[in-house]
């Protein structure tokens, strides 16, 4: 969702002649917005079909959150273009992984270890927050890694990617207020 709505709203918001200095940063954040109330809906209905591993999801998860906190301070540090830079590099790099992406014929059953989780958790998080993301792109794979099946691995990332956007909107909220932008709508 981020992916495609970040662009989208960076032209939009460009087009109604806001100021340039924080458009990028007004996009990732609208974008977290946009996201909170889209992902409780996919998580209802993963839920409803048991797809939700809330365990992984409070562990996991958060990690994640502190890893969307410092990345929306990060992003705060950062100007327009080094923002965009930021959000056309890392797309490139998970459009890469994701070509080259092998789907495992057999399921596993790896231990997915607390400093597994600590590091790809904060790392998720991290990435998301200056991509205006909740995560899914590279939540998904993890859990498919750690043994989980496609359906729980969509469901659990939705959960996360929930935990990710909320705080990744409200850290753009505060920092919004701390830089004194006073953007319109913001």
């Amino acid at each position: 969702c981020g992916l495609i709505s970040v662009p989208v709203l960076f032209y939009i918001f460009g087009a109604l002649g806001l100021s340039n200095d924080y458009l990028m940063h007004l996009a990732v954040g609208t974008s977290f917005a946009i996201i909170v109330p889209t992902s409780i809906s996919s998580v209802l209905a993963h839920h409803k079909f048991k797809a939700v591993d809330f365990n992984i999801v409070k562990t996991y998860g958060l990690y994640a959150i502190l890893g969307a906190i410092l990345g929306t301070i990060f992003t705060s540090t950062l100007k327009t273009e080094q923002l965009i830079l930021f959000f056309v590099i890392v797309t490139f790099f998970l459009g890469i992984y994701l070509i080259f992406l092998k789907e495992k014929k057999v399921e596993s059953n790896l231990n997915f270890k607390t400093h597994y989780k600590i590091f790809l958790g904060f790392i998720s998080g991290f990435i998301s927050a200056p991509m205006g993301i909740g995560g899914a792109i590279m939540n998904v794979p993890i859990l498919k890694f750690f043994g989980y099946s496609i359906n729980k691995a969509i469901g659990s990332a939705g959960a996360i990617g929930f935990l990710i956007a909320l705080f990744g909107a409200i850290g753009f909220l505060f920092t919004g207020s701390y830089l004194e932008t006073n953007l319109p709508l913001s």
